[in-house]
């Protein structure tokens, strides 16, 4: 089992962050451009998973040399079951510095980003209080 998805399922998020490289870019589901950096992209997966309900990995795959995964999921967004995937790139200190997800239906996807926008003030306020996260942050598309 890959570190990430032992962090994620444990909701250890010191964890999660710990993974990230500063530099990471975060490609949502829901939204049309990236958002760049540690501090919103940490502040974003806390926001999902407080969003999430009955959240588990089903599945991962690996490349060869170990530097892209792919982990699958299913979830529950308020009564919307949904089904997703985290696609993680990994620098070469092991560090996630590209995390892109995709989702499934598209009526959970809109939960999901109705859920998310209520959450989006929180997670702005996250990313500006953490190190660094002044400059990286931005508002939601």
């Amino acid at each position: 089992m890959h570190p990430f998805r032992k962090a994620v399922e444990a909701q250890d998020h010191a964890a999660v962050e710990a993974m990230l490289a500063e530099d990471v870019v975060f490609t949502s589901p829901v939204a049309f451009r990236p958002y760049p950096g540690k501090a919103i992209t940490a502040a974003i997966l806390r926001g999902v998973m407080r969003v999430f309900t009955d959240f588990r990995y089903v599945r991962e795959i690996a490349s060869a040399d170990g530097r892209d995964h792919a982990l699958v999921f299913v979830a529950k967004v308020g009564d919307k079951e949904i089904n997703g995937c985290d696609f993680l790139h990994f620098d070469e200190e092991g560090r996630i510095d590209d995390f892109t997800v995709m989702v499934r239906p598209l009526s959970a996807a809109q939960a999901l980003s109705a859920a998310m926008g209520a959450q989006f003030d929180r997670i702005t306020a996250e990313a500006l209080a953490a190190p660094g996260g002044a400059d990286r942050s931005r508002t939601a598309d």
